[in-house]
């Protein structure tokens, strides 16, 4: 789905741009990038910006027009700052434009398209988009760079997928983070009692006692890594027990 999703840049001025709107590509998982009649490329700058999407940069496709970086398109979103007197569809907000593109993505290549830093797209431009879409800012201020643009519309593109039944979007996880198994709960348990037991904290078996501390953790849900803290804290205290 997000591989069907094409974000292209017209006549680029700062090849250092091209690098940093890779990177945000990247961040939300977009990795199509298509370059129209690009002012200098391919450049350091922009491979220096990339800062870790140089893979993106080295796969961007240079084209020399609008029309043939979308012709395979079913659906493009040209981001203009200025609405433009063309009737065209325009998105108010950007989720709504996000959902409508990754519903479209499911199936065929769509394209978000931003214009020149100075001026962004031209009439004749727009005119080779179906939608046109417009980021909400400051009325007094309004000014985004290429690559903050790029990377407000690319995070809301993947929130929209990632909230999409489809997506099989799973965040990652340190393992440490992750929930201990009931084998690894049931061990440290175990190694409680013992040393409750050792301690002299509990001097004939107490089954409400050792429920209520087995509630106790259940309710706090250690994660793998406070879990193994708190079995190195009852190995410390066995140690010097002198029946330990």
């Amino acid at each position: 789905m997000l591989s069907n999703i094409r974000i292209v840049l017209v006549q680029t001025y700062h090849p250092g741009n091209i690098g940093a709107s890779a990177r945000a590509m990247k961040t939300m998982g977009l990795t199509d990038l298509v370059l129209v009649n690009p002012r200098q490329f391919p450049d350091p700058e922009a491979s220096r910006l990339a800062a870790g999407a140089e893979d993106l940069v080295d796969d961007a496709r240079v084209v020399g027009s609008l029309a043939e970086a979308v012709s395979d398109c079913v659906q493009v979103v040209g981001a203009s700052a200025r609405l433009r007197s063309l009737p065209l569809p325009h998105f108010d907000e950007p989720d709504e434009m996000a959902r409508d593109l990754v519903a479209q993505a499911g199936h065929d290549p769509v394209a978000l398209v931003f214009g020149r830093e100075r001026f962004g797209l031209t009439n004749d431009e727009i005119r080779c988009c179906s939608h046109q879409v417009s980021i909400p800012a400051n009325p007094d201020y309004g000014i985004l760079n290429l690559s903050q643009a790029v990377q407000v519309l690319a995070h809301e593109l993947f929130t929209a997928w990632r909230r999409h039944p489809d997506s099989g979007y799973r965040p990652s996880r340190p393992v440490q983070e992750r929930q201990p198994t009931r084998e690894q709960l049931g061990h440290f348990h175990d190694h409680l009692r013992r040393v409750m037991r050792h301690s002299g904290f509990i001097t004939q078996p107490h089954a409400r006692t050792e429920d209520q501390l087995e509630a106790l953790f259940a309710r706090a849900r250690p994660n793998r890594k406070e879990l193994s803290l708190l079995r190195g804290l009852l190995a410390s205290l066995e140690s010097h027990l002198p029946d330990a």
